[in-house]
């Protein structure tokens, strides 16, 4: 058989791999599914970036259930006398100031870590500018919870570093910071309330793509973090607060901010589980108001009465205790409230009565109430507002150990006066802590910011000393794994943790030291 020459080998090569390349040119197209959606089509679609939005709405308010048993039910819950456990085998827990190692990462790492992979996806993925303020909104909605549990967290460093175990900032850095990025959003927002709903819709569990309704929320979202300084600086945030109200807060309960998730995983925690009954506190404050609402909001004990657990007990039997104290009503159509009316309204009668009318500020005060008592289906607010007797109720425990005085005398009706400043102040939070159930970490964060409501004392304290029980916990500790990891940048924290604290005492990394804004005088 004769050789082939090279040149003509060569021609010979070249020309089959110019028939193969023809043939396989095509494949991925010949062999791709026709169902398919293409990687065109999802960015046309704007899957990718809709639904890492997607994943930050559902961590606003936790929709995961062991993420949100975490944060409200075994955090912020009990902090606010809204929540109390019925475990008995809990006797590390965050409610009796003494939470176990594997407990203590999952408000700050787990919440951090989650956020940040879409957040990063999205300001770094897309140049839509409505994308963007989604991502910068919702990191401020989610950030928020993490500095008012904590104080300095890592927040300025963590966009521009793969690593989470970077510096952290001060809280007055974060909230400077926050209130930055919130303005921005709000301007973007605001450029593009025009824009289609259903350029969102599918994306959106909150609003459905409705953007004039978005930025009511952030009005709103800066609204509550401006009213959480007047302690520390009140002109700030007497600057901000007025700026929100300016641009438009929720009014309405059509416009109530809430995660509509396929499924309200809440249900596992309270109806399956047990894990958690209704707290003492707010029943107690209820039933002492003769409160229409509590028949709307939770469900009588085995007896047929309305009492609720004492926070920060050690339980002698799960099984009794969910049987003798109320649960609260929750199912799996219901939405996890992020932000309502009666919120908003109630925050604008406290800027009334630290700046503006005391008339104004009383006529929002009943709106507010109004509004709660049309949120949950219950009639006699008129009756209500005008109640200047009923007071809260003493506490009598079902099981007969924990039984304890009422902590308030605090009537419903508005007081007029100058005078009655403080008194007129209560009156507020109590009613807004009652009409935000069951968002734990906010009302835990104003009735420290505030000293309301009045709450009972933890029973079982086993913080060694580093809470005073008359004045509770007053933030979380950090988590083990930043000691073992990031603890350098920890211990700066601390440092300013402590540097930015006025009128406690404790200090360092314990529940009982003082963030930034908490700054009023204990109530004596």
């Amino acid at each position: 058989m004769k050789k082939i020459t090279t040149t003509t080998g060569r021609l010979l090569l070249a020309a089959a791999l110019l028939a193969l390349a023809s043939c396989t040119g095509d494949f991925e197209d010949i062999n791709r599914n026709p169902n398919q959606v293409t990687e065109e089509q999802m960015e046309a679609l704007n899957y990718k970036t809709g639904t890492k939005v997607r994943t930050l709405q559902g961590l606003v308010i936790p929709v995961e259930e062991h993420m949100y048993q975490f944060n409200e039910s075994l955090t912020g819950g009990p902090f606010a006398g809204y929540i109390g456990a019925t475990v008995d085998t809990w006797q590390t827990k965050f409610e009796t100031y003494n939470p176990s190692a594997d407990w203590r990462k999952w408000p700050f790492a787990n919440v951090i870590t989650e956020t940040y992979t879409p957040y990063k996806g999205i300001v770094g993925g897309t140049d839509d500018e409505v994308a963007i303020a989604f991502a910068r909104l919702l990191r401020v909605a989610i950030m928020q919870r993490v500095t008012d549990s904590y104080g300095p967290i890592p927040y300025s460093k963590l966009e521009s570093n793969e690593s989470v175990y970077v510096e952290y900032d001060s809280q007055e850095a974060v909230y400077t910071k926050m209130f930055e990025e919130l303005d921005e959003a709000i301007a973007t927002l605001g450029r593009n309330t025009t824009l289609s709903s259903d350029a969102w819709s599918r994306y959106d569990g909150v609003y459905s793509g409705n953007i004039a309704q978005w930025l009511k929320y952030a009005n709103s979202l800066k609204l509550r973090m401006a009213m959480r300084l007047t302690e520390v600086k009140p002109e700030l945030a007497k600057t901000k607060a007025a700026e929100a109200i300016a641009g438009g807060v929720i009014t309405s309960n059509a416009d109530n901010a809430a995660m509509h998730a396929a499924e309200n995983r809440t249900t596992l925690i309270y109806n399956d589980w047990g894990d958690h009954r209704v707290g003492a506190d707010i029943l107690c404050y209820m039933t002492g108001y003769n409160d229409p609402r509590v028949e709307k909001m939770f469900l009588p004990n085995d007896a047929g009465n309305y009492v609720g657990i004492r926070i920060g007990i050690d339980v002698a039997g799960k099984s009794t205790a969910m049987a003798k104290y109320s649960n609260l009503i929750v199912e799996s159509t219901t939405p996890y409230l992020w932000f309502n009316a009666a919120e908003a309204t109630f925050l604008r009668a406290e800027y009334e009565l630290r700046w503006g009318s005391e008339e104004t500020a009383r006529e929002l005060y009943e709106e507010a109430i109004r509004l709660s008592f049309e949120e949950r289906g219950a009639s006699g607010a008129d009756a209500y507002v005008a109640d200047a007797t009923s007071r809260p109720a003493a506490y009598t425990d079902p099981l007969g150990s924990y039984s304890a005085a009422a902590q308030s005398t605090i009537t419903i009706a508005w007081t007029p006066g100058a005078d009655n400043f403080e008194a007129n102040l209560e009156r507020i939070i109590t009613q807004k802590w009652i009409a935000i159930f069951p968002l734990g970490v906010e009302a835990w964060s104003e009735h420290r910011r505030t000293g309301y409501p009045r709450l009972l004392p933890v029973v079982a304290d086993k913080s060694g000393g580093g809470v005073d029980v008359a004045q509770g916990a007053r933030r979380l500790p950090y988590p083990v794994e930043e000691y073992q990891q990031n603890n350098t940048n920890l211990q700066a924290a601390i440092q300013q943790l402590n540097a930015e604290q006025t009128n406690g005492n404790r200090t360092g990394d314990q529940m009982g030291t003082r963030v930034w804004w908490d700054s009023k005088p204990y109530n004596n």
